[in-house]
């Protein structure tokens, strides 16, 4: 068995990478930064009896996407599962006010980026009769907030191209999940505010919010199942957390 995972370098693409792995999965792991891709494969190497495969590349750039997976070797194109995890947030601000680059890399990242990924992979998927695709999305793709236009924006996407995906593959014998996570505690927030680790920091002031185990976890439990089950949607959140912006925090 064969899973690939988008934006393995930290969080929640690493620890699903070390999850898949540990459960007896050879593992392509995507990315842009090298010597974090090489380390996470060292590290998996080390710790599980499993093929490690490291592709760098920019998600947003279509030719390096069909590169990438093009010059798969034969004992990696038979890809089982795919998890479409690489995405962010830039910026938290008013849509009067908004950042283009800001706008442009989330949906260059978030919605083209998944497209051309899943494209790529779902030819071998119709090929072989069989697949599963899993899609990382948020809460922010189930309701919006304030400041987080273009970010809940491009996460409907997701949402909207899940349930697409899962019509138009379903012929085909592929499955299609989504899982939803309200608040982890990743680089997500660091990158959002391009690189202010103290305003980062307390997002997660004065509660528990989830781990990228978590996330990870529920990920695999869905490519888990038996053959005859698809879980097509689950919202995780953590326990403090109700929605996008009620959260109950000890401070």
């Amino acid at each position: 068995m064969i899973a690939l995972i988008t934006g393995a370098t930290s969080g929640i693409g690493k620890c699903t990478a070390e999850l898949f792995a540990k459960n007896g999965y050879d593992i392509i792991i995507t990315g842009r930064r090298e010597e974090r891709l090489e380390e996470v494969k060292k590290n998996i190497e080390a710790n599980f009896k499993v093929k490690v495969l490291s592709l760098c590349f920019d998600i947003r750039k279509q030719n390096e996407v069909e590169k990438a997976i093009a010059s798969l070797p034969s004992d990696f194109k038979n890809i089982d599962v795919l998890v479409n995890n690489a995405g962010l947030a830039a910026g938290l601000s008013a849509i009067q006010d908004g950042n283009i680059d800001h706008w442009e890399r989330m949906i260059d990242t978030n919605i083209k980026g998944l497209l051309y990924i899943t494209k790529c992979v779902c030819k071998t998927m119709i090929e072989n009769k069989k697949g599963h695709i899993i899609n990382v999305g948020s809460i922010a793709g189930k309701e919006a907030y304030a400041n987080g236009n273009v970010y809940c924006g491009t996460k409907h996407a997701v949402d909207a191209l899940n349930k697409g995906m899962r019509i138009d593959l379903l012929p085909h014998n592929i499955k299609v999940s989504a899982v939803n996570p309200g608040m982890v505690e990743t680089e997500f927030s660091i990158v959002r505010f391009d690189g202010d680790e103290s305003r980062a920091k307390k997002v997660y002031d004065g509660f528990q919010p989830l781990k990228p185990e978590d996330v990870a976890e529920t990920i695999y439990w869905m490519a888990s199942r038996p053959s005859h089950v698809n879980i097509n949607d689950v919202i995780i959140m953590p326990a403090a957390q109700a929605n996008s912006t009620t959260v109950k925090r000890n401070n």
